[in-house]
């Protein structure tokens, strides 16, 4: 079966991690060296102490805020309560007394008693009694001894020697409560007068408790809730914190040296979709690093191969052991222009790399660009014992594309050159032409010695060469498809390749083809 690899746009090439060159590689073949800076910790606030801080004072700020809102409604319903409490009683006992005045006599003092004693007003509520002329005829504040006194007296003296009592009763409207005592014809009599003692809000103690004990059970709950905030913030920031100082600690470990280090951390909220990107870089990062290394070590084993081909040839020229005739100062030479071409593909990868080169998209009809480098191609091919052939897949005459044409023309060159030094004699070459979809591809396919399935991966690379499928036998640099590929990168596209060994490759650019736009009829317009 054969084996395909596809890469570019839609699959990124994977490296495996033995590219690395042994002389690069340290004991445990993962490390990279070099210096960082001191890891001295930070003296600010740790981060969950800042998130237990903030949970206690929103929850401090949410419970002042509701306590102050709960204190001003509730203190408004509870005066409501308390005072219309104090009404209720007023109204039963001037009820009461209305029931026992007597339009000639009054009232007797033991009408009175009894009609407040039958109310079962709280001892802690004072009552004055005042009649229709205004003087007091019960006032709990007397003491016992004048009251008595008052009731040892005649009736039409009881008012005079009761008014002499001293009343200690609030006179204030806010600590007062009164209500008129009419008679069986409607005429007001009296007025009845309730307050309750040591209080000027008419609160009794029963309920100034009550009403502190409320107070103190809002404030309890806020400071409970403080604290349970100040907890919820603790195990909060510790599960949040958790996969932070997990990348922190791997960026820690990356930072010394390390590249194999990953957070492990997943999953789809902004945390998850962090770790999984930091071990992205992290992978990326690592790749790159690996790839450096082993560019380096070819750049050394390129450059070194040819320098020492021509300094033993030179050195042996020099001692007379070999003639500086023209045929070894050619074997110079040629080695010279091998360098140099080196260098100059390098050149080239390097500024489409880093995107220096001029870039001049023009629309081009693939078909025909396609055709003019096949034919230039089909002599070369001849020579060397090749059948080249041209197969257009499509029924139209006309296939556009956005493209850099001296670009697409050169990696064209590269995949043809490519089938054509690893293709034997009496092989075949067919570049074809079709369209999938949105995409014109362009395909080279060979019946060469193909390669493995294990280093389809790495076909890309630069200065690659395979011990079990390709051998560089007629002078290759290395570098051809590393450039094909970046040129179909910049152009929005990928390239993918399949192969069986001993039988073939097969490499296919897919490139954007132009959105036609379908001319409208007579009649159409709008």
């Amino acid at each position: 079966m054969a084996a395909k690899f596809v890469i570019g746009k839609k699959i990124r090439q994977e490296r495996p991690e033995d590219d690395i060159p042994e002389a690069l590689k340290t004991s445990d073949g993962s490390r990279a060296s070099w210096k960082t800076l001191s890891n001295q910790k930070s003296r600010h606030m740790s981060y969950r102490g800042k998130m237990t801080l903030m949970f206690a004072g929103v929850a401090a700020t949410t419970a002042i805020i509701l306590i102050a809102v709960l204190g001003v409604n509730w203190e408004a319903q509870f005066m409501s309560y308390t005072r219309s409490n104090m009404e209720r009683y007023a109204s039963v006992i001037a009820d009461g007394l209305s029931e026992s005045y007597d339009s000639v006599t009054g009232w007797s003092d033991e009408d009175v008693d009894r009609t407040i004693q039958s109310s079962s007003i709280s001892s802690e509520v004072g009552v004055q009694v005042i009649d229709a002329d205004g003087v007091i005829v019960y006032d709990d504040t007397w003491s016992r001894g004048a009251e008595h006194e008052a009731a040892g007296e005649a009736s039409n003296a009881a008012a005079a020697s009761r008014s002499k009592g001293v009343s200690l009763a609030p006179t204030d409207a806010d600590s007062v409560v009164s209500h008129e005592i009419v008679d069986a014809s409607g005429n007001v009599v009296g007025t009845v007068r309730l307050w309750a003692f040591g209080s000027d809000a008419l609160l009794t103690k029963g309920d100034a408790a009550f009403r502190s004990t409320s107070y103190n059970a809002v404030v309890y709950a806020g400071i409970v809730a403080v604290l349970l905030a100040c907890v919820m913030g603790v195990v909060v920031s510790r599960k949040l914190a958790k996969p932070i100082k997990s990348i922190t600690s791997t960026a820690a470990q990356i930072r010394s040296g390390d590249l194999t280090a990953r957070t492990g951390i997943v999953g789809d909220d902004e945390i998850g979709q962090l770790g999984e990107t930091f071990d992205d870089m992290a992978t990326s990062l690592e790749r790159d690093l690996k790839l450096e290394h082993r560019l380096t070590s070819d750049v050394a084993h390129e450059l070194r191969t040819p320098l020492m081909a021509m300094l033993a040839t030179v050195e042996a020229m020099q001692d007379g052991v070999l003639p500086a005739d023209e045929e070894h100062l050619e074997t110079v030479a040629s080695e010279v222009r091998r360098l140099s071409r080196l260098v100059s593909a390098m050149l080239q990868l390097s500024r489409i790399e880093n995107g220096t080169t001029k870039f001049n998209p023009e629309k081009t009809d693939m078909i025909r660009l396609v055709r003019s480098v096949v034919e230039a191609q089909e002599q070369l091919f001849s020579d060397r014992g090749l059948r080249l052939k041209l197969d257009v897949k499509t029924n139209r005459r006309e296939l556009f594309c956005e493209v850099d044409r001296d670009m697409i023309r050169q990696a064209l060159i590269n995949l043809m050159s490519n089938a054509l030094r690893y293709t034997p004699e009496e092989g075949y070459v067919v570049v074809s032409v079709s369209q999938e979809g949105r995409d014109v591809l362009v395909s080279v396919a060979d019946t060469g010695i193909g390669i493995a399935k294990e280093d389809l991966a790495r076909v890309f690379s630069r200065f690659w060469r395979s011990d079990a499928s390709r051998e560089r036998v007629s002078g290759g640099l290395g570098v051809g498809l590393a450039v094909t590929k970046e040129i179909i990168d910049r152009h929005h596209g990928f390239i993918g390749v399949e192969s069986e060994l001993g039988k073939g490759t097969k490499f296919t650019l897919h490139i954007p083809r132009v959105q036609e736009r379908t001319p409208q009829l007579p009649g159409d317009e709008k």
